[in-house]
């Protein structure tokens, strides 16, 4: 055998690396929330699936639109209209929280005002492969993603099985919720 068909046949048994510029080298399977309670609510989450599409991440599936109750620190606001995305992306997780971040601001989304207040959108990094990180910008799986019912309720329509790294399963979390958190699906959004 010639060395240029062993060269070959080494690099045949490698593994193919996807094509993108995502440092990580090889896809992730994620999933990010989408809020929106302030302007043309429904606009503002049709054109964050939009930005991501056109900066190479592939959505793969898209939740149902739905209508929740504000939760958190900031109760006295109108309510939020909510969705679930399952995103395939190279970007490790902070590109990807960055990106996200800049989403938010360019449909106007003031960095540094009231945590959980009003916001004409919101992008939730919730999962993102197997992933389990904790920094000082970003924690993975997303500390509220088991205790959310607008986060569960749209993740679980994605993907009914769906589990954390740690094998805890969401749908279980959504049963254990206690009552309360109005969750509402509206429509379709993709």
């Amino acid at each position: 055998m010639s060395e240029r068909a062993r060269d070959g046949e080494r690099a045949s048994k490698q593994p193919r690396r996807p094509s993108g510029t995502g440092a990580a080298g090889f896809e992730r399977v994620g999933y990010l929330g989408l809020g929106s309670n302030v302007g043309r609510r429904e606009s503002h989450l049709r054109a964050a699936i939009a930005a991501l599409r056109e900066r190479g991440v592939d959505v793969e599936a898209v939740s149902s639109l739905y209508e929740t109750e504000p939760v958190g620190e900031v109760l006295d606001q109108p309510d939020f209209l909510n969705a679930a995305l399952r995103i395939r992306t190279e970007l490790d997780p902070e590109d990807l929280l960055d990106l996200c971040k800049a989403i938010e601001m360019e449909r106007g989304r003031v960095l540094g005002g009231r945590r959980h207040g009003p916001r004409p959108l919101d992008i939730d990094l919730l999962l993102l492969g197997d992933i389990q990180l904790q920094s000082g910008r970003l924690t993975l799986p997303h500390p509220q993603v088991t205790s959310r019912r607008f986060v569960l309720s749209p993740l679980l329509e994605l993907d009914p099985d769906l589990a954390l790294p740690d094998g805890g399963r969401l749908d279980a979390a959504l049963e254990r919720l206690a009552p309360g958190q109005r969750v509402r699906r509206v429509g379709a959004l993709d």
